[in-house]
């Protein structure tokens, strides 16, 4: 009897351990990107709700792009066609590129032909009862927006943590046990600006807010040199599309594609990853002005966006749009031109007035 008292009591303990001493705080934090001017972004306070014990069930999320989480490849070709392009991204999934260039961009992650994650902006998207556009309050009466958000996976359990920032601008809202909606709003105007549908799975690999969880974490994938550049080269294509959507959703005309400004743009992010540094000049203090005339390029105006430590491409604009120098240069209609450089998880935005 003792013998088995004493078997019960490390059961006991050994449960204890696990659920309540193997908590840990992970704080991955996106490096605020910055311009030469820096402005200060512009803030909206929005109430702090916490989730409801149970998930909402009347939820009326009737847009086909909602239900295409689980689904399978052959019924996004049968809907949409073959993609424009498939581009690897630094996850596990591959991303199946739809856009017109124009009014609709979406981006379909897929492993193994199940779709697991998808970003999405544009004035033509199926995400009814919401448009890009829609003003702030009127989405959050539907997800109700929380500063927390949890996730079970088994035994093991994961809090998503939102700062007001956060909850301001990229809210995150459960809407199934394991279906999530990140809305990435436009802070200047109070209005949704992409939306993004993603399963918990893969919300753990972009580990996007402040996290307390006890279990474990999925290890990020260990990527060759060869297999990083196809990242960055989509990564590329994706900011630059991105960019010209939103472009065109703000009344702004598109930008063309500049092969020789990219290479600049590039070559700054790899100098900031391999060196250390966040900033626009170089450590031999070069700037924008002179890393073009090394290319002997030639324009009427110039400007940079940077940032660094996004989860991926579209986070990154988002970031770029709600920051207000960023966004001057993202918005500006003086510019004709755009080269994008990305070098792991460093990114480059180059705009130019060309003749």
């Amino acid at each position: 009897m003792r013998l088995l008292r004493s078997i019960i009591t490390l059961v006991v303990i050994a449960i204890t351990i696990f659920f309540f001493l193997d908590k840990n705080n992970v704080i991955p934090r996106e490096a605020i990107d910055h311009i030469t001017l820096v402005l200060d972004e512009k803030k909206h306070d929005v109430p702090t709700k916490k989730i409801p014990e149970k998930i909402r069930t009347d939820q009326k999320l009737a847009g086909d792009l909602f239900h295409w989480i689980g689904r399978e490849t052959d019924e996004l070709i049968e809907k949409y066609g073959e993609p424009e392009r498939k581009d690897r991204s630094a996850y596990d999934y591959e991303w199946w590129v739809y856009s017109n260039a124009e009014t609709k961009y979406m981006q379909f992650g897929v492993i193994d032909n199940e779709i697991k994650t998808i970003f999405a902006t544009g004035t033509e998207l199926e995400i009814e009862p919401f448009v890009i556009g829609d003003t702030y309050e009127s989405i959050d009466k539907v997800l109700s927006f929380s500063d927390e958000v949890t996730y079970n996976k088994g035994l093991s359990s994961y809090t998503f943590q939102l700062n007001d920032e956060d909850v301001n601008r990229r809210p995150l809202a459960k809407v199934t046990d394991d279906l999530f909606i990140q809305s990435y709003f436009d802070t200047f105007t109070n209005r949704l600006s992409s939306i993004r549908i993603l399963s918990g799975d893969i919300l753990l690999q972009h580990r996007p807010y402040a996290l307390q969880y006890r279990g474990n974490l999925p290890e990020s994938p260990d990527f060759s040199e060869k297999e990083w550049h196809t990242i960055e080269s989509g990564m590329e294509k994706q900011i630059f599309d991105i960019s010209n959507v939103i472009r065109q959703s703000n009344e702004k005309s598109l930008l063309s594609w500049d092969d020789t400004v990219h290479e600049v743009a590039y070559l700054h992010s790899k100098d900031m990853y391999e060196n250390n540094y966040f900033s626009h000049y170089g450590l031999n203090g070069e700037g924008l002005k002179e890393r073009l005339a090394d290319k002997d390029v030639y324009y009427f105006a110039a400007g940079e966006n940077i940032a660094a430590q996004y989860v991926d491409a579209p986070a990154a604009v988002e970031g770029w749009l709600n920051s207000e120098g960023h966004r001057e240069a993202l918005l500006s209609s003086k510019y004709t031109h755009l080269g994008v450089g990305v070098f792991r998880f460093y990114y480059t935005q180059n705009f130019l007035t060309k003749p």
